[in-house]
């Protein structure tokens, strides 16, 4: 009995100790930091979550996935957003705290004008000097507002919600402002990805063209390393250059677009565009019989107005050369592509065929004297 009595005791005494640790180690880094001026999120590594939601009913969760990080439970978001936030909460630093004379009207333009930031990390409940952690979970470790920039663009404003004071914080080494990396729009963190498969992956690639039907085709894995190439018009078998089609299927690897349109341009404008006659129709089936399409259109810039005289214009619309559009996900999305980035997939079935030169398309480019 005494020798459970005695072991009782040294238990509490030791669970009493941890106890005091744990209360003296929380005020100590409080009080050492500085609770209502620490932004900053330490291990990234933790994170699980970012929500950010803004005055204007713009909303963004960002979570962690063993696959990458995902945008509303719905897309992929982009990484190299997703690392931009994630070394900024990292590097920020606090410059100095808003002065009291325009401590109010900062506060007043954060209440209308800013983003919130909830951050979830996956921590231990008990953690001893960053030596002992145990029971792991997740949990909303920071919350803050993140404001507009100081006069001089070389700061930004920000409030950690149930603060008295406000702060302006930077990046050491950078000078400008990060209100811009922690935007609530979600059209702000869609991954710009229209194909990303591997060679191995695809089973088949179909590329009509709209003004020119003769030259749309198909290519079909038939096997390990083998492939056919058919003349879409007559349905005819073509006998074709590999290392050609070998590199267009390679090409397939990483193709992006350049700026999702959806919200930007007027539907009225996007529904005329998309009820043009399209250039190309692309469409890439997968292996596991997964398709993804792209239907492109001509991008036009409205004519410049004579400044001489404004009634007369140099031509009523013409081509953009470098870019056009796109319509992605089964027409869910509209897209700003590249010329650059996509003439390599928009070559014409004779271009395949065997014994026909390598040619370089020059149509889309504008030779100026």
């Amino acid at each position: 009995m005494k020798r459970k009595n005695h072991l009782s005791i040294i238990i509490a005494i030791v669970l009493i100790v941890i106890a005091s640790l744990l209360i003296w180690n929380n005020r100590y880094l409080t009080t050492l930091r500085g609770e209502n001026a620490d932004f900053r999120v330490w291990d990234t590594a933790s994170v699980t979550k970012i929500f950010l939601a803004d005055r204007y009913e713009h909303e963004t969760l960002l979570e962690r996935q063993e696959s990458g990080w995902t945008l509303n439970s719905t897309h992929k978001a982009h990484s190299k957003k997703i690392e931009q936030i994630l070394y900024t909460m990292n590097k920020v630093r606090i410059r100095m705290p808003v002065s009291v004379a325009s401590h109010d009207n900062v506060v007043k333009q954060m209440a209308g004008r800013s983003t919130k930031v909830e951050v979830y990390q996956y921590v231990p409940r008990i953690n001893l000097f960053n030596k002992v952690r145990l029971l792991y979970h997740e949990k909303k470790t920071k919350v803050f507002y993140v404001g507009e920039a100081t006069q001089d663009n070389a700061g930004t404003f920000m409030l950690k919600e149930g603060a008295d004071n406000a702060y302006i914080v930077f990046i050491p080494g950078f000078r400008g402002f990060i209100s811009t990396r922690f935007s609530a729009n979600p059209t702000d963190w869609r991954d710009h990805t229209v194909f990303h498969e591997s060679l191995s992956d695809i089973q088949s690639v179909s590329l009509e063209f709209g003004d020119d039907p003769q030259q749309s085709f198909r290519i079909d894995n038939t096997g390990k390393h083998q492939y056919k190439l058919t003349r879409l018009s007559d349905q005819q078998d073509i006998a074709f250059d590999t290392l050609k089609v070998v590199n267009l299927l390679t090409s397939f690897s990483d193709i992006r677009f350049e700026a999702l349109l959806t919200d930007i341009l007027p539907k009225e404008r996007i529904d005329s565009i998309v009820q043009s006659p399209f250039m190309h129709h692309l469409v890439l089936t997968t292996k596991d019989g997964k398709s993804q399409e792209l239907k492109t259109f001509k991008k036009r810039f409205e004519a410049s107005v004579n400044q001489f005289n404004p009634d007369e214009t140099d031509e009523d619309t013409y081509l953009d050369n470098d870019r056009f559009y796109g319509q992605i996900n089964e027409g869910k999305d509209f897209v700003l592509l590249q010329y650059y980035v996509f003439d390599k997939l928009l070559n014409g079935v004779s271009y395949y065929q065997a014994g026909n030169p390598i040619q370089y398309e020059i149509e889309h480019y504008q030779v100026i004297e």
